[in-house]
């Protein structure tokens, strides 16, 4: 259905690159979520007050939820995709993610009222009505919400959305629910044993739980989270595919949002080559970057000398000897400046974040290193942590 409706309402509907046809991709998820979301409510809620159940109403009520959780999903992509003002040089891409949290939060808080209204079915239970029709409606139920999930997952992937990969992920916990609801009813309509409200507990635990993943999938981006490593890889792949680029570091990623990635990075180039030929280079590589990947590019170019030999095998002396701190450790921007009493050896150590020792801890550990590399050789060293 959703294939067949993109077909009608979104132009251009393979270029998911554009921001148009992304807003348009997620505004129609939406309107068909909350189409449907409304749906099953009518149609549980009947089927709740017809058995008698909690589960089943508590179940149909946090549809209801859903469909206001699609309504908030529409608005943060229509906001989202309002272009850079002056106040918001960047853009509102990040209103996307924060519409992603507020759906997070109400399906907690769904969770916990469900939690206590199935307390109260615990303390004070009472029989509920087996129902042929409320069978086939809870079936159908969890056939629908599957289906939610499976074009919410497709298409949030496709258009790189956190917020509607939340809303699938919503979804299946809705799917798993209605299936424990369903376990319920039978055991009480052929065991006579009522569990009722000890499968709401379990509804509302899997709805509560949805609702911190989908969190944790919002938050983490406005929090600034690395970069997938695909697309580390193919920054540079572009970046190298370049014969004058020998090398790059201290590579960073801001995203404000999809469709609104800015990076930085350090591009090695060779000391004694043509200044001006170095700046055209980048300049084309900036502008690969841009056209492939979609994200603005600033490039600091960094001269390395390539013909010294001396220097290149102190070079490969210190890279050695600063690995037996931590084997995933790398250096770069290295030089050396020959005075008459000592050596200076410059260069900056990349570091992961997990190493057990201090940034000082690191450097003193280091300069003892390079010091056994050479005769007179002094270390001056920056400390870096990756941002990738």
């Amino acid at each position: 259905m959703i294939d067949f409706l993109a077909r009608i309402f979104v132009k251009n509907r393979h270029n998911v690159g554009d921001s148009t046809v992304r807003t348009a991709y997620g505004s129609l998820c939406s309107f068909v979520g909350i189409g449907l979301n409304v749906l099953l409510f009518v149609f549980k809620l009947f089927s709740g007050v017809l058995s008698g159940s909690i589960a089943i109403t508590a179940d149909a009520v946090n549809n209801l939820s859903d469909a206001g959780s699609s309504l908030i999903t529409l608005i943060g992509f229509k906001l989202s995709s309002h272009k850079p003002d002056p106040e918001h040089p960047f853009g509102h891409g990040r209103i996307e993610y924060i519409s992603g949290l507020f759906v997070s939060v109400i399906i907690m808080l769904m969770g916990f009222e469900l939690a206590k209204s199935s307390l109260e079915k615990i303390v004070n239970p009472h029989n509920t009505v087996f129902s042929a029709v409320v069978f086939v409606i809870l079936t159908v139920s969890v056939c629908v919400k599957l289906y939610m999930y499976c074009y919410n997952n497709r298409i949030g992937k496709m258009i790189n959305s956190a917020s509607m990969r939340a809303t699938a992920t919503d979804c299946m916990s809705d799917a798993v629910a209605t299936v424990v609801v369903i376990a319920s009813m039978l055991v009480n309509h052929f065991l006579s044993i009522n569990v009722d409200g000890w499968c709401g507990i379990l509804v509302a635990v899997f709805i509560f739980m949805a609702g911190i993943r989908s969190a944790g999938e919002t938050i983490s981006p406005l929090l600034g989270q690395p970069p997938e490593a695909e697309f580390v890889k193919s920054i540079e792949n572009i970046v190298m595919s370049y014969d004058d680029i020998l090398g790059l570091h201290d590579l960073a990623v801001h995203n404000y949002g999809p469709g609104r990635v800015m990076i930085s990075l350090h591009a090695e180039i060779p000391a004694d080559g043509d200044l001006l030929k170095m700046h055209d280079t980048v300049d084309n590589v900036e502008r690969d970057l841009q056209q492939k990947l979609g994200c603005v590019a600033v490039i600091h170019m960094d001269p390395i000398v390539t013909n010294d030999e001396a220097t290149s095998k102190i070079k490969q002396k210190v890279l050695r000897a600063v690995r037996t701190i931590d084997e995933r450790i790398d250096i770069h921007d290295f030089r050396m400046v020959v005075g008459h009493t000592h050596t200076n050896v410059i260069f900056d150590i990349t570091v992961p974040h997990d190493l057990k020792y201090t940034e000082d801890e690191i450097r003193k550990k280091a300069q003892s290193l390079v010091e056994i590399c050479g005769d007179n050789l002094y270390a001056v060293i920056t400390v870096d942590k990756p941002l990738i």
